[in-house]
């Protein structure tokens, strides 16, 4: 009896001893697991602060040798020092694996790289060797800064190449992917000198590792966009993701559809519904075993994204003390049966926020709202006047998310991906701490906040309302706006989604006569010729010397809405393009100006034309006579005071007021023929 008590004893404290076996963890690699960029190594490198989150249940070392190389004919490989042979020593449980940011080198890589995936496999064989049950994680490089002294003379280069030579290794190895590189990429001022991360940047990357090991991401969650009352593109795929805790099934009902996934490592999941009818309401279920969520008044529609500086911001409402044209009993009428829902990241439970970042983030605070008279008295009135036409003629649901800013520049609205490619803007302000003083100006802080959480929601295309605040560089924004447009087309990657803006307005800026506003309308003209698939609004006709905003912003959103109609939706019957300058033909003292998308002519006839000037070889421009000719309908131009003239412009000014149009009443856009 005694003896058989001892031997329960034995098998029970066996029992407790391997129950309470810790997890050894071996964190293997560079001086940025040694922890060289913190002060503290042993306490603030990633494998301490790994320790620190795991708890008890897990022992944590790292091996880290400054200077190592992954190649093993590199200048230090890892695999000849001391703290390799320490490592398989340990034989850890979990293995994590970050090697490549040396071999980057000029001495490594471009002279040994054929060996750099056999070289990793080997590295991976040996821990597997001497553990032959372990788990090894391998990660993605991080970042270097591209103010490292020879980040483009081939750094930059080497270490993408390096990037791919991982997740190759990781398929092939069958070994766990996790990554260094995107939750750094986003914070340039955590890697002080270019490549080692700060104490911060450490807790982002043992953060990483945490998920990569336990697969805790918090558990089931979407996108804020995701709300009671939203609209979701209709009639094509529509891909719906979140992120769970890895392998987490999850569940996405709507439509008598029922979709399923599984999380992957890194926590992210996604499903492809089945394209949906124009209507609804739908209700969308998305559910794990733990957690369950449910969006009630769904509608399927056309959903745009609207942006731009403050004449896109400016409410249904108005400003203080700058109207709205008509609007009043627009939002009296308000119903929330109107399917049109509006999206707004200037507010959230009711509440004025205003949302910028240095860094991409993932979520955008709003929520989707219902047509009523409160709502909409305080949406962006070019958008809204936009979606109401769209929504009538479409007879369509139509959701339209605003995400503006008064006084922005456009570049405040581009990535750093696109920006940086452009020398003489200034991106240090991204790289520090310090606070951003002027986010109108600062540029990608926009982007980052209020249009990168939306490049996973399907979005039938974009609006564009802005220029006013770049009229000190206009070069500059005509180079800007095709790189703009083309880069957020690269980040829906949706394929090239229509882009339609609106031209500034007339206004009195450093006075009635100047050309500022004149040479940015030029260049808007141009950026619609650069910009596949777009179109131009132009608003001539609308503008007010004193008020930068015009207060008829019903006719911005329906011409909006006709260009969308036509070139988006293929309906016909109607104008909608703007008529802009061809050519020109001289003759005897006139020059007779051509224009196109005014097919069916121009007017008014038999009305002299205001807004013209005309200029000889002294280059001296004086007002001229214009009228568009009974007989040729064409528009000619002259003055008694030039007779050999050579040039043409028309309402070539800050402010000026519309005087010729097409037949269906949009105005031609102002033009000069010269180059002066």
């Amino acid at each position: 009896m005694k003896k058989t008590l001892i031997l329960i004893l034995c098998l029970f404290l066996c029992t407790v001893s391997f129950a309470r076996k810790r997890v050894k963890v071996a964190c293997v690699g560079n001086s940025i697991t040694y922890g060289i960029g913190v002060s503290d190594p042993d306490k603030e490198s990633y494998p301490a602060r790994l320790q620190q989150m795991l708890g008890e249940g897990y022992t944590v070392e790292r091996f880290g040798k400054p200077g190592a190389t992954l190649l093993n004919k590199g200048h230090r490989p890892f695999m000849q020092q001391k703290e390799f042979k320490d490592a398989l020593a340990f034989a850890g449980d979990v293995v994590v694996i970050h090697l490549g940011v040396n071999d980057t080198d000029p001495r490594d890589w471009p002279n040994y790289r054929d060996f750099f995936i056999a070289d990793y496999r080997a590295l991976i064989d040996s821990f597997r060797v001497a553990n032959p049950e372990c788990r090894i994680l391998i990660a993605r490089l991080t970042p270097i800064a591209d103010r490292h002294p020879r980040f483009e003379s081939g750094t930059r280069d080497w270490h993408d190449e390096i990037q791919l030579a991982i997740e190759t290794i990781a398929k092939y190895a069958q070994v766990q992917l996790i990554d260094f590189h995107a939750p750094l990429y986003p914070y340039p001022f955590m890697l002080p000198d270019a490549v080692h991360p700060d104490k911060e940047g450490a807790a982002v990357l043992a953060k990483t590792v945490y998920e990569g090991i336990t697969g805790d991401f918090g558990g089931l969650q979407m996108p804020e966009i995701y709300t009671d009352n939203m609209v979701l593109q209709h009639g094509r795929l529509l891909t719906i993701q979140g992120k769970a805790d890895a392998g987490e099934k999850v569940t996405v009902s709507i439509d008598r559809q029922q979709l399923q996934a599984v999380t992957g490592a890194d926590g992210k999941w996604a499903v492809d519904v089945r394209p949906l009818k124009a209507g609804g309401p739908y209700t969308l279920t998305v559910s794990t075993e733990k957690r369950k969520l449910v969006y009630e008044n769904v509608l399927a529609g056309e959903v745009w994204l609207c942006s731009g500086q403050s004449n896109m911001e400016m409410p249904m409402s108005g400003f203080d003390r700058q109207p709205t044209q008509g609007t009043n009993d627009v939002i009296a009428k308000a119903k929330a049966s109107t399917p049109i829902r509006i999206y707004n990241t200037d507010s959230k439970d009711g509440k004025w926020i205003r949302q910028f970042s240095k860094t991409p983030e993932e979520d955008c605070k709003g929520e989707w709202l219902e047509n009523t008279p409160v709502n909409v008295s305080h949406t962006s009135a070019t958008a809204y006047f936009f979606a109401r036409y769209l929504q009538e003629v479409l007879e369509v649901p139509v959701g339209i998310i605003i995400s503006s800013l008064g006084g922005s520049k456009v570049e405040a609205w581009m990535s750093r991906e696109a920006i940086t490619p452009f020398k003489s803007i200034d991106l240090s302000i991204l790289n520090n701490n310090e606070p951003i003083k002027n986010i109108t100006a600062t540029p990608c802080v926009l982007y980052n906040s209020k249009i990168a959480p939306f490049t996973n929601f399907t979005i039938k295309g974009f609006l564009w309302y802005q220029g006013e605040s770049n009229r000190d560089n206009v070069d500059l924004y005509k180079d800007l706006m095709p790189v703009f447009v083309k880069d957020i087309r690269n980040k829906w990657n949706i394929g090239e989604f229509p882009f339609y803006f609106v031209e500034i307005a007339p206004f009195n800026y450093e006075g009635a006569n100047g050309t500022s506003a004149a040479r940015m309308r030029e260049v808007q003209q141009q950026n619609m010729k650069d910009i596949p698939n777009s179109g131009m609004v132009t608003t001539l006709d609308i503008g007010h010397p004193v008020f930068i905003h015009p207060t008829n912003k019903e006719t911005v959103g329906s011409r909006l809405a006709l260009w969308a109609l036509a070139q988006t939706y293929g309906q016909k019957g109607f104008g909608y393009a703007t008529p802009i300058y061809k050519s020109m033909e001289i003759s005897g003292n006139k020059i007779y100006i051509n224009i196109d998308n005014a097919q069916r002519g121009l007017c008014p006839m038999w009305t002299p034309l205001e807004g013209f000037e005309i200029a000889g070889e002294d280059k001296i421009f004086y007002p001229a006579h214009a009228e568009i000719e009974t007989k040729t309908t064409r528009l000619a131009v002259s003055c008694d005071k030039v007779q050999h003239p050579i040039a043409v412009r028309y309402a070539y000014k800050n402010y000026a007021k519309a005087s010729v149009f097409s037949t269906y009443g949009i105005p031609v856009a102002p033009f000069r023929t010269d180059n002066w």
